[in-house]
């Protein structure tokens, strides 16, 4: 007898392994990694026009390619480099994302410097809070907010590409700056949990820092 599926969100298939895994295991749970930052900022903006299981089927091409997602090792990407990536079948090869990539890890290092973690700048734009949203149909997913539209324009006046509000929704739902399973889903409740008691834990390190 096939073994009874929970209730996911409905955009994931659940026949496709690696979809399945990344809703269950990652999207919506709050990240304070910045490699893991880079990541899904260089993962999301290669998705733009594209579907998403595109991008998570060649997301291993992505790690090999672009140094582990080290944003201090892509910066310093040649234009030989960039060349060559273009013939790399293990990612999406578009030399304008492939080149914006480089761009984007000098712009994130520049952030780093300013704020001392891009993490540190990131979650201001939600108040060092995850948004717990409560949404009973997909249809009720907004494309974008005012949040994440705040954080477009200032990441392209750093000097960031391809990061449109929509693709940094994406990026804010995927670190989870922003709670958007549904509430029937069964991963709603346990990243609702997480959100808070990161939440809980950032207040207590502030408070030691301040004493």
């Amino acid at each position: 007898m096939p073994s009874v599926q929970p209730k996911r969100c409905s955009w994931v298939n659940a026949d496709h392994e690696l979809m399945r895994d990344y809703h269950d295991r990652e999207w919506g749970v709050p990240t304070h990694d910045d490699r893991t930052h880079f990541e899904f900022l260089i993962l999301e903006a290669a998705q733009a026009g594209l579907s998403w299981s595109i991008v998570l089927n060649k997301r291993e091409g992505y790690r090999r390619a672009f140094s582990q997602f080290d944003p201090e090792k892509v910066a310093r990407y040649s234009q030989t480099r960039i060349e060559k990536l273009t013939a790399d079948p293990g990612i999406i090869r578009n030399r304008t994302k492939i080149a914006s990539t480089v761009k984007n890890a000098q712009a994130f290092l520049a952030v780093r410097e300013e704020f001392g973690t891009f993490d540190a700048y990131c979650w201001q734009f939600v108040d060092g809070r995850p948004r717990q949203n409560r949404w009973s149909s997909q249809r009720q997913i907004p494309a974008t907010t005012t949040e994440s539209d705040s954080f477009s324009r200032d990441l392209k006046r750093r000097g960031f590409s391809f990061v449109g509000s929509t693709v940094i929704y994406g990026h804010m739902q995927a670190v989870g700056m922003v709670n958007d399973h549904l509430i029937g889903c069964f991963r709603y409740r346990d990243v609702r949990r997480l959100g808070t008691s990161r939440t809980i834990l950032s207040r207590l390190r502030a408070k030691r820092q301040a004493v």
